[in-house]
């Protein structure tokens, strides 16, 4: 069925990084998502209220809700669709966290509303009349869910939405709770017990969960969260892929929402090498994320200097010792510069983000090993902070 209704209501799927092709998808699965909890929802209203279940009536409610949410999705994705302009100059694609965020509101306040209904259920029950009608409503809303599930992971895969994933978690979940609510229908029948009013606390639960699931993935990034690592991984192996390139560091990547992209990071080349030359393979570089990534990358030029001995030997035992007080640590843009009672050994030093020491006890810690074995040189040490788990090396020098 997924795969049909690509076919039908997509033109070039597989061309995800169009925002015109990712906002259609969107929108399918936002129509889509209406379509089938509003459906849902009429059906368990009537049989939740013509039965006197509330239970039942907390599921159609809950399906309310997730008709309300694709609702939202399906707006957030034409508003986050709009093209950059003055005041937006890095676009609106954020909007699509935002309604995400909405979404996750308006779950956690009927979660919260469902509870303490339920609770008065709980408090002052009353009969429950036991219907094959229900459980056939219940099983279809079991089964339309677990289509809906793979539906929009699928999609929310295809385009890396992180709303449809979560839209996807909370079918799972709605499976999970419609589920509960028929065997307590089942039980209730079968047995003495009634438990209609605490599987509609647990329906409530599951909501309010969801809820917060939501909640913590939209507010992430737009919170600033870091990038994956097998992005900064690829984006390490495609600029050291490019001739000339002998090291990177000091990756920044900025999330404007999905499909906007911003990085930047530095490159390490040889100093003798034509700077022209340089500047030119620094340009496709920048082109080819941009055209066939998607990431608009920025590069910042660090000439290195090669073929000297000297220099190249320091460095390497500069960094030996570095690694002796973290194997995290690397440095970069060394330098040496001699002077006529000393010589100053000048580099950066990049510390991940969740480091213990202090910037000031680093210095103090690589200096003392330096001037431990070598009392003529000092280090003037630059502490670099890591935004992204990723660094490299330059090699040969």
């Amino acid at each position: 069925m997924t795969a049909f209704l690509v076919k039908h209501f997509i033109r070039d799927p597989d061309n995800t990084q169009d925002v015109a092709v990712r906002t259609a998808f969107g929108n399918l699965a936002g129509a889509v998502g209406i379509v089938c909890n509003v459906f849902l929802c009429l059906a368990k209203l009537v049989v939740g209220t013509v039965f006197g279940s509330i239970s039942i009536t907390a599921d159609a409610v809950n399906n309310l809700s997730d008709a309300s949410s694709s609702i939202i999705t399906l707006l957030g994705f034409k508003l986050s669709s709009r093209p950059a302009d003055e005041e937006h100059p890095y676009g609106h694609a954020r909007i699509e966290y935002l309604a995400g965020l909405c979404v996750s509101v308006m779950i956690l306040v009927i979660g919260v509303e469902l509870a303490r209904s339920s609770l008065d259920k709980i408090l002052h029950p009353t009969p429950v009349v036991f219907s094959w009608l229900t459980v056939f409503v219940l099983v279809l809303s079991i089964c339309v869910k677990l289509w809906m599930a793979m539906f929009n992971r699928t999609i929310g895969r295809k385009i890396g939405s992180s709303t449809l994933e979560a839209t996807a978690a909370d079918s799972r979940n709605d499976v999970i709770s419609t589920s509960a609510v028929l065997m307590a229908a089942l039980i209730s029948h079968f047995t003495s017990l009634s438990l209609d009013g605490w599987m509609g606390l647990a329906v409530a639960v599951f909501i309010f969960v969801s809820g917060l699931g939501v909640l913590r993935d939209t507010l992430n990034p737009l919170l600033g969260e870091a990038p994956s690592q097998e992005m900064t991984e690829y984006i390490a192996r495609k600029v050291l892929s490019y001739e000339g390139v002998l090291g990177t560091h000091d990756l920044m990547v900025h999330d404007y929402g999905p499909g906007r992209c911003f990085a930047s990071v530095h490159v390490e080349m040889d100093a003798k090498e034509d700077v022209m030359k340089s500047h030119d393979i620094i340009d496709n570089i920048e082109r080819d994320f941009h055209e066939q990534d998607n990431i608009h990358l920025v590069i910042h030029y660090d000439p290195i200097v090669t073929g000297d001995e000297a220099v190249g030997s320091m460095r390497s035992w500069i960094q030996e010792k570095v690694k002796t007080i973290s194997p995290e640590l690397s440095i970069h843009d060394f330098r040496m510069v001699q002077g006529i009672s000393h010589t100053n050994l000048i580099f950066d030093v990049v510390v991940p983000h969740n480091f213990e020491l202090s910037d000031q006890v680093l210095r103090e810690k690589i200096q003392k090993l330096v001037s431990g074995e070598k009392t003529r040189y000092y280090t003037v040490v630059t502490v670099d902070h890591s935004y992204a788990p990723f660094h490299t090396d330059g090699a040969g020098i």
